[in-house]
């Protein structure tokens, strides 16, 4: 029973914490490691992930956690690569750089909340439950963090979303 409901979560969630690690250290291998790591990790305590209110936003939170470690063993360095949220599309090259030197410069807390808000399009409360942060938290730092994108990036992207980088 408990190999078939961790065999489930794995095969709907994996290539979502794969995607999340991916946007949160711009290193698809290291991404790949993290996703592992974290699904390693719902393993040994799936019986807290199984009792969990989300237990996705659990597996979200690991791998939060796990990256921020990563980033963290690196020094000061941002090394975010946002790349194409649409694989298989046409995506406008130029743009998706901008994006992804800008997001380079945000602080970690606004990153993580303005990619897990617009290119995963979680609602804030599910952010604010990966991140262990409030919900009031998640809308300042979000708000924050689009802004500073906007600024950054002037005319390639609204502050309202993703318009360029998708």
């Amino acid at each position: 029973m408990r190999d078939d409901a961790f065999r489930a979560y794995f095969e709907r969630h994996h290539a979502s914490l794969s995607r999340l690690a991916y946007l949160m250290t711009g290193e698809s291998q290291v991404a790949d490691d993290l996703a592992a790591d974290a699904l390693t990790e719902v393993w040994r305590h799936w019986d807290r992930v199984d009792a969990a209110d989300d237990p996705v936003a659990y597996g979200h939170g690991i791998v939060m956690n796990l990256s921020r470690q990563w980033v963290r063993r690196r020094g000061r360095e941002r090394l975010l690569s946002f790349g194409s949220l649409r694989r298989g599309r046409d995506t406008d090259v130029p743009a998706v750089l901008d994006v992804r030197g800008a997001l380079r410069r945000l602080p970690h807390r606004r990153r993580a909340c303005v990619v897990l808000r617009y290119a995963f399009d979680l609602p804030e409360r599910e952010v604010a439950a990966i991140l262990d942060i409030s919900v009031g938290a998640v809308k300042s730092a979000t708000s924050r963090g689009a802004r500073q994108l906007a600024e950054l990036l002037g005319d390639h992207v609204r502050t309202d979303g993703w318009e360029a980088a998708r």
